[in-house]
């Protein structure tokens, strides 16, 4: 059976701590699975940056021989489908496949595949291994998660980020809230308005808004924006006594936080990029290993 990894509401959250514990043990200098011949195949269909390569460093710290698939020089400019475009890695006999697309893709491929997936991400629905380095950097803040207030602030409902930590998050025992515009808010998560949230919580995540999702739709400017929803030096002077900031990545600076604020003392963004390293060790590790890991 393959161990895949499409959601992390496929794992109990015994599995989601082993998971925790091996990044950590990576980034603290335990020793390294050697998976020497292997191969990993990197297919994104939608571009990338901190993903897309920190899984390409963690496959190679751990030995595979990396494979980046380009969409833009494939056979996709033909009209040959994702499920068959995927399917020739898979017929490669390659020994992992991590996958970002548009959708949740992961319902056409399962039970067809030879080869065990790492999801890079999926649309707007999950992000298995960020919301893991989020995790993880959590930890390495605050020592657990019992009780620990976040608030994840911006475009909600199309973050595959804030769909995956919202439930995650609270499963793991936080206490979780959403805040930003209500045209970007989901009915039933539960909500608190940003200048509570920036008084109040103990993180806070600031979002992204996703034109790219937006299709065409009018909303407040960038200017707009930041001066009612951005995390603003102001704010931040506001926060209380060991809250931080969070953001999954890509910033726009100047609009969901500040530019100067991006690596303010309080802001633990780069140090989420240095965990995603170590968590995607972690996520190989065990599709590679399966029932050996476990």
């Amino acid at each position: 059976m393959l161990t895949n990894l499409f959601s992390l509401k496929e794992l109990q959250t015994g599995e989601i701590k082993r998971l925790l514990e091996d990044a950590q043990a990576f980034r603290d200098g335990a020793a390294v699975p050697n998976f020497s011949g292997k191969i990993a195949c990197n297919l994104f269909f939608e571009p990338s940056t901190r993903t897309q390569y920190s899984f390409q460093v963690a496959e190679e710290k751990l030995g595979l021989r990396v494979i980046s698939f380009d969409p833009g020089s494939s056979s996709l400019a033909k009209k040959e489908t994702f499920y068959d475009t995927v399917r020739v890695f898979d017929c490669f006999n390659v020994d992992l496949l991590v996958i970002r697309a548009h959708t949740r893709y992961y319902d056409e491929l399962a039970g067809h595949m030879h080869t065990p997936i790492v999801s890079g991400g999926d649309g707007t629905g999950d992000h298995p291994s960020q919301s893991l380095l989020d995790l993880l950097t959590i930890r390495q803040e605050f020592g657990g998660f019992d009780g620990v207030k976040i608030a994840i602030c911006g475009d909600i409902v199309h973050s595959r980020v804030a769909h995956t930590n919202y439930e995650v998050m609270q499963r793991m025992g936080m206490d979780v809230y959403v805040s930003g515009p209500q045209e970007y808010m989901e009915p039933g998560l539960r909500f608190m308005e940003f200048e509570q949230a920036v008084r109040e919580c103990d993180i806070l995540m600031m979002l992204r808004i996703q034109h790219e999702r937006h299709e065409g739709q009018e909303g407040m400017t960038d200017a707009q924006y930041h001066t009612q929803y951005g995390l603003t030096a102001e704010r931040v002077e506001q926060m209380k006594k060991g809250a931080i900031i969070m953001h999954p990545a890509p910033v726009n600076r100047g609009v969901e936080i500040a530019d100067e604020l991006v690596e303010h003392p309080r802001s633990r963004i780069f140090k989420q990029m240095e965990n995603g390293v170590y968590v995607r060790m972690a996520a190989i590790r065990r599709s590679l290993e399966g029932e050996l890991w476990r």
